[in-house]
């Protein structure tokens, strides 16, 4: 479970704390990317999200795909 800090520091230390907070920073990557910003001089995001979850279309499509598959594992949390 994350702990947060006085000063705002937030600590993950568990695995799956670890493992959501990599996809979360994907999912911001790719945004960065669909806005023209590279994350990577190598693989793209994109790429690194399509062939780890299997989803297929453009970057925008696959960004939304992706979002909701977060929502879906309660990894990302929206406003209602």
């Amino acid at each position: 479970m994350s702990k947060h800090l006085p000063d705002g520091t937030i600590v993950l230390d568990t695995p799956e704390d670890i493992a959501a907070y990599r996809l979360l920073t994907l999912r911001s990557a790719l945004g960065l990317e669909i806005q023209g910003i590279r994350f990577s001089s190598r693989r793209s995001v994109y790429q690194i999200i399509k062939k780890e979850f299997h989803l297929r279309g453009t970057k925008q499509r696959v960004y939304d795909q992706f979002t909701q598959l977060l929502i879906t594992r309660k990894i990302l949390i929206t406003e209602q």
